[in-house]
Order: structure tokens, then C-alpha cells, then sequence
């Protein structure tokens, strides 16, 4: 029997729930009555309730004090055994579709593709990889909505390849809906497809474990979470920012119930384990993401001395130097990057050799919006970003995680660290958490 993890990132149970009640989610409702859901707790602290932290504890058994990656894509540096590598040495087969912050260290997997910002080799068939090329361009360059056409193509044989004909009328829906000027569809898009690569490689590798992480819900939830219909506060969003008939939580969540369906019925006999590692509760007050059109362009534009960038998620981007020296300079220069009030646009994580930087400004940037570089003036910044979204989602540290293969969930929380033990002993192997 194989074990299936299905990482269904920041999903909200207790909406779930609520969907249910009103007739909704037929699959997840009746899979919560007959199993239960046990919630699982990490970190305490806001700035540690991170997805990229969260999963990599979830991974390796580890917390935050003891794994120490605070960054998404950092996990690559670190020397951590993960539940794939775990396994793979007590002789199972393994695979994984996108797990976030998890590089591939498997000698031999049966299927391994890393998530968009973690970019360690592809474990697949040529199609696959370059599948994987495609939508790390296409979830980097998301909020310029820009698609180079040798990742179209890759997407469009990706889909001929792994779209499953079942799925075929909600890839065109979603697609006409994105047309539309939905932008919360090209997200579903994805997950749909990384659902169907998930079904087609296990059904033809058949792994003892196989992980899938789906990201679509934590993205519409920090976006959308005010226009959903279970949400009873005082926020809502601007028409112009998403229509207020539409309640994109509920279609993302739609599909994830149709996604487990379809795992349920395609293999019956697998164990199934469905895990958030955290999930996202309404935040207090209005915020605006932004983030960098060209960052090299930018960057060189105000003078910051350096080796190269690369843009992460939504408003990070990481900048690479020669060496401390470099690194230095740049952090004053980009401290120095302030509105004409005096208000800095940037926060930065100096590592050593290379900054961590995050846009951080969360009002409005108008039309001529003004900045100042060590006081000297800079006009239109409005031309340098592309507005992200309007965050409506705040994370909480709770997570949820039901297991099909377990007696109904007792009310006790459980360590989020505790995942790969579970997930070990469902393999019938050993599990010993690595100490960093």
C-alpha cells in the first residue's frame, strides 16, 4: 500500500468546515466526518510563520531553532535529511511534485520536481523538466503577467502530456476564466496541472510515498480572503480589484476537493495524509504588496553595487556580491532608498555575502509617486513596480493534517515536527530526526 501526502499549503480547515455545512466540498466535508482533522503547531512568533519555514520542520522533524532556514530557497545551503532521502535509504521509492523549500538530495527517485524558487535538479523525463522550466518562469514573473513564448509552448506540451481527459473542461474554464481578467485562475491552472502530473507519475511509478504540494489557496487567500462567503468582517475589497459576486476561496477550494477525489479514486488503496503545515486567518487592515518590474534594471538605476539578483516570491528578491565588502555597500544603498517623507521602501537582510531584501512599502504608489536616494530626488516609481495584490490573508501558526489511515482524530494538537515520523511509520520504517 502506498502513502500519498497531499500538502494543501495554508488551507483554512475551519472554513473548509463552514464551506461544508452549506452543502459545499462533498469530498473534503465527508472525508472530515469519517476521519477528523488533528491541528499541529510550530513556531509562536509572527516573524518564524512562514511557509518556507513551516515546511521545511514538516519535511525534516526539525523546528525552527534547530533547522535554522528562515528564507525561501535557503534550504539549499543547509545539510538537512529530509523524509524523501529518509525513506529512500530504508529501501522505498519515493517521489515529489514541487515541495516547497525542499531540494532534491534522492539518489534515485522515482519522480522529484522541486518548487519554483528551490532550483535543484529535476528527477523526470526531458518533458518533464522542461515543464519545470516553464512554470518557474511563469510563477516568477506572475505579477507582470509576463510568459516568454518558450515557456507557453513547454506549459502546452506539459498539458498534452500529464492533462488528464477528465480535466480537460475545467482547464478550459479556467483558462476562459483568466481571459476574463480573473488573475486568481492562472493559479488554479498551475495546481491543476501539478495535480495531473502527481496522478500521471504515480500511477506509472507507482512510489511507496509520493508528496504533493499545492500552493493556489495560500495565494488567493492573501489576496482574496475578504470576498470570501464564510468571511464575517468588516473588510472587503474594491471592485476594481476583484468583482464582489466572485469568492475565489471557494473555487480554489472547489478544486482541491475535486483534486483529492480524483487521488481517492485512482488509487483506493493508498493512505492518504492531507496537511496545511499553518493556515491563514483574515488580516486586521489594509496592506498593497509591490514588487520590482526589472530588479537588475532597478537596482543598477539607484546605484547598488553587486553581482546579481534574483527575484523570490511576491515582494523578495535576493541580491548576490563579491563579498562582504560589496555586500556592505549595497545594504547602505539600499537603506538609503526612501520615500520623500523619509520612509524606507526596502527592509534588508544582510547574510554575509548576499542581502535578502523585501519591498515593504504597503500604501498606495500613485501615478509620479516620488523616492529619494541619499536625498537625491527620483521621480515615478510607479513605472518600476507591478502592483501584486491587496493582502487580505494573515498567517497563523495552527496547521491541520488528516490521515485516512488513522482512527478519527482525537481533539490533541501535535507537533508540526511530528509529520515524518507519521509518515515513516505509515511506511512501515523507522524514523530518527536528524539534529542539525
Amino acid at each position: 500500500m502506498s502513502v500519498l501526502m497531499l500538502e494543501l499549503n495554508e488551507v483554512n480547515f475551519d472554513q473548509v468546515r463552514e464551506y461544508a455545512d452549506r452543502g459545499k466540498l462533498p469530498t473534503l466535508g465527508k472525508m472530515i466526518a469519517e476521519h477528523g482533522v488533528t491541528e499541529t503547531v510550530s513556531e509562536t512568533r509572527y516573524d518564524e510563520l512562514e511557509p518556507w519555514i513551516q515546511w521545511v520542520t514538516a519535511h525534516t522533524g526539525l523546528s525552527f531553532a534547530e533547522h535554522g532556514v528562515f528564507r525561501l530557497g535557503d534550504a539549499v545551503g543547509k545539510d538537512l535529511r529530509q523524509i524523501w532521502e529518509t525513506l529512500e535509504n530504508q529501501g522505498l521509492k519515493v517521489g515529489a511534485i514541487s515541495p516547497m523549500n525542499a531540494p532534491n538530495r534522492c539518489r534515485d527517485a522515482a519522480f522529484f520536481v522541486p518548487d519554483p524558487w528551490t532550483p535543484t535538479r529535476v528527477t523526470g523525463s526531458p518533458v518533464l523538466t522542461r515543464l519545470y522550466d516553464a512554470i518557474a518562469q511563469a510563477v516568477n514573473d506572475n505579477a507582470q503577467s509576463r510568459l516568454t513564448p518558450s515557456s507557453a509552448a513547454w506549459l502546452l506540451a506539459g498539458m498534452g502530456t500529464y492533462a488528464r481527459p477528465a480535466n480537460y473542461g475545467v482547464y478550459l474554464s479556467l483558462l476562459a476564466s483568466a481571459a476574463r481578467r480573473r488573475p486568481w485562475a492562472r493559479a488554479l491552472v498551475l495546481d491543476q496541472l501539478l495535480a495531473d502530473v502527481f496522478l500521471g507519475e504515480v500511477k506509472r511509478k507507482r512510489p511507496d510515498f509520493a508528496s504533493l504540494f499545492l500552493n493556489a489557496a495560500a495565494h488567493i487567500q492573501h489576496h482574496y480572503l475578504f470576498n470570501s462567503a464564510v468571511y464575517s468582517g468588516p473588510h472587503s475589497n474594491p471592485d476594481w480589484y476583484v468583482p464582489k459576486n466572485a469568492d475565489p476561496v471557494l473555487e480554489v477550494y472547489e478544486l482541491y476537493d475535486r483534486i483529492v477525489g480524483q487521488v481517492r479514486n485512482l488509487f483506493p488503496e493508498a493512505r492518504l495524509l492531507l496537511a496545511t503545515g499553518l493556515h491563514q486567518d483574515p488580516h486586521p487592515e489594509v496592506t498593497f504588496y509591490w514588487r520590482l518590474n526589472d530588479h537588475a534594471a532597478f537596482l543598477r538605476k539607484v546605484g547598488v553595487p553587486m553581482e546579481r539578483v534574483e527575484p523570490r516570491m511576491s515582494r523578495d528578491f535576493v541580491v548576490y556580491c563579491t563579498d562582504a565588502d560589496q555586500a556592505l555597500a549595497a545594504q547602505r544603498r539600499l537603506e538609503a532608498i526612501k520615500t520623500k517623507d523619509g520612509v524606507p521602501l526596502f527592509e534588508v537582510d544582510n547574510r554575509g555575502n548576499d542581502l535578502f531584501v523585501v519591498l515593504t512599502w504597503p500604501n498606495d504608489i500613485g501615478e509620479g509617486f516620488e523616492y529619494r536616494v541619499d536625498n537625491v530626488p527620483h521621480a515615478d516609481l510607479r513605472s518600476e513596480v507591478s502592483f501584486v495584490a491587496i493582502k487580505n490573508g494573515g498567517h497563523n501558526g495552527i496547521g491541520y493534517m488528516l490521515d485516512t489511515g488513522s482512527p478519527k482524530a482525537t481533539p490533541e494538537r501535535i507537533p508540526l515536527s511530528d509529520i515524518p515520523r507519521l509518515i515513516a511509520n505509515a511506511c512501515n520504517v523507522q524514523w530518527t530526526a536528524a539534529a542539525h
